[in-house]
């Protein structure tokens, strides 16, 4: 008799890209699982905040998008992170589909 296969219920968490805009109008990109809980980290500053975006609120989030895989993630933010301030800003005035 042959064991059942494995399954696992656990889903891998979807990882997300986002873009923050800060009081002196910098955008700043990153990644995350949970965009609401790094925004907020973020915001309360602390040793889990991006030293880029402390002392720089108001914090808004301008854009994010679900990209799956941390891998799809980390290189969505990269070709994101090449873009030109004029190509960002366009990307954030898109609808969301």
């Amino acid at each position: 008799m042959t064991p059942p296969p494995v399954t696992s219920d656990i889903t891998p968490p979807s990882w997300y890209v986002y873009i923050i805009r800060c009081r002196d109008d910098t955008l700043y990109t990153g990644i995350t699982t949970d965009v609401a809980r790094r925004l907020a980290e973020h915001r309360r500053g602390g040793s889990r905040a991006a030293r880029y975006l402390k002392g720089r609120g108001p914090l808004h989030l301008v854009f994010h998008c679900r990209a799956g895989t941390r891998k799809a993630a980390l290189t969505l933010e990269h070709t994101i992170k090449k873009l030109s301030r004029t190509e960002k800003l366009r990307l954030i005035d898109q609808p969301m589909p």
